[in-house]
């Protein structure tokens, strides 16, 4: 298939994080775009104002006319999207061209220079570094997340070298055609997809069998590629580290030079990691190592991965995507580690019955470091309810005396009654739309008045 020749591009759930990306990218580059989710958000705001068509009822009355010319439009979709979509199941009866999210994206960076960042926690962080190293020399960047620097999921380059997140979900990262990989992690998750934790090593182990040059891998990972660590010996080590005025300072051994005294603005260890693998990609590729750490210094992050909504001498609040036991840890660390003498309440939002199931003890176990817990009912994404499986029995399973089962419609008074000086809200449903209200009411309350 030709790209060149595809004249609309039609996206069944278009306000996904990487759907929207890849909208965005047919957008800027002249197609006519235009998709159903189900329901606005920010995100498909943003494309809207892009001038993308965006309907958000499952209907056949909704799709513009002209995108029912099957000769002349590609169809998108995520694994996400329901079986019993409308929309969709017409343009498979139809025979038009239907590729997965992930099935484009290869076709897209195909013949690109492609630098791939794979792993189940810090991908999304790390390909944002990344992108933003790799944006002097214009590369093209499709991210899993808001880059805070540009305020979008696409870093929009040339078409000779790409960035992307490799997604394990639904094996997606096997559509990729990688020049240079990074494995982050690879700890069990996903397991709705892959029912046993081997079978999702096995899919790592298929992914980096595509890489064409270079493999890197955090150190301990079974795989066999250049290494990195934190203050122990790896291919790419950092060391030194140390945190002044809540900036991270810290040096890297690369496997021909020191450089000494980078910055880098994102708490918690697990983001120097992230950092440090794209500082070995970058350099790998061949980006200077002055020119890598001047871009560390200006980095800003990424939405919804420890970002502040409310920092004042008297209060914070910080909202994260973690919906993972291990990631729920690193930013348990984070946030002792950036405020060691004050209480911390953690908001928690369970995302999928399957996944609160197959990892029940280590999330009770990651939310009783907290000093006060919140816990709200499950978002089931993309599932149905499996008996048995709720936030009371998580609940009961959480070793911490002060916690609380709460609604989303009671969750400023919660906190307003609370007297932790910083608050984390996590998880990866509508807890991230949540955010937002909930901070333009504290700040309107007496107590946490701005």
């Amino acid at each position: 298939m030709n790209l060149k020749n595809i004249h609309n591009v039609y996206f069944v759930g278009i306000g996904g994080i990487g759907m929207s990306a890849i909208a965005r990218y047919f957008t800027v580059n002249g197609k006519q775009v235009a998709g159903y989710d189900k329901a606005p958000t920010n995100i498909t705001a943003s494309l809207v104002d892009l001038g993308v068509e965006i309907h958000f009822e499952d209907s056949l009355k909704n799709i513009p006319i002209s995108f029912l010319n099957k000769e002349k439009t590609l169809v998108v979709f995520t694994p996400a999207i329901p079986k019993n979509n409308i929309e969709l199941n017409y343009f498979l009866e139809n025979n038009f061209t239907i590729l997965k999210r992930a099935e484009i994206l290869g076709k897209i960076t195909g013949n690109t220079f492609c630098l791939a960042v794979s792993g189940t926690h810090g991908k999304t962080t790390t390909s944002a570094i990344l992108g933003h190293i790799m944006q002097p020399i214009k590369a093209t960047s499709f991210l899993g997340g808001i880059a805070e620097n540009y305020n979008s999921n696409l870093i929009l380059g040339e078409d000779k070298i790409s960035v992307v997140e490799a997604d394990e979900f639904d094996r997606s990262f096997l559509q990729l055609s990688p020049n240079i990989a990074c494995v982050t992690s690879m700890d069990a998750d996903h397991l709705d997809i892959y029912g046993e934790a081997e079978a999702l090593e096995e899919s790592f182990v298929e992914f980096t069998n595509k890489v064409s040059d270079t493999l890197i891998v955090a150190k301990g990972l079974p795989l066999k590629g250049l290494t990195y660590a934190v203050n122990e010996d790896a291919d790419y080590k950092a060391f030194n580290l140390k945190i002044e005025s809540g900036k991270y300072i810290f040096d890297v051994q690369t496997p021909s030079a020191i450089i000494t005294n980078i910055e880098f603005h994102l708490p918690g260890k697990h983001n120097v990691m992230n950092a440090l693998a794209a500082l070995a990609m970058a350099d790998v590729y061949g980006i200077p190592l002055e020119s890598i750490k001047k871009s560390l210094s200006t980095f800003k992050g990424v939405k919804r991965r420890f970002s502040y909504k409310i920092k004042t001498e008297n209060f914070v609040l910080i909202d994260d995507y973690a919906h993972h036991p291990t990631e729920i840890n690193a930013v348990e660390s984070s946030v002792r580690e950036m405020y060691p003498d004050e209480k911390i309440l953690v908001v928690f939002q369970p995302h999928l019955f399957s996944r609160t199931r197959d990892f029940i003890d280590d999330f009770a176990s990651a939310l009783s470091k907290f000093d006060e817990v919140l816990l709200l009912d499950i978002y089931p994404a993309r599932e149905s309810p499996i008996s048995g499986v709720n936030s009371e029995w998580l609940f009961g399973k959480i070793d911490c005396k002060n916690k609380k089962l709460a609604k989303n419609n009671n969750l400023v008074k919660v906190i307003n009654n609370s007297a932790a000086k910083v608050v984390v809200m996590l998880g990866a449903g509508d807890i991230g739309m949540m955010v937002d209200d909930v901070v333009s009411k504290l700040i309107k309350t007496e107590k946490h008045a701005i």
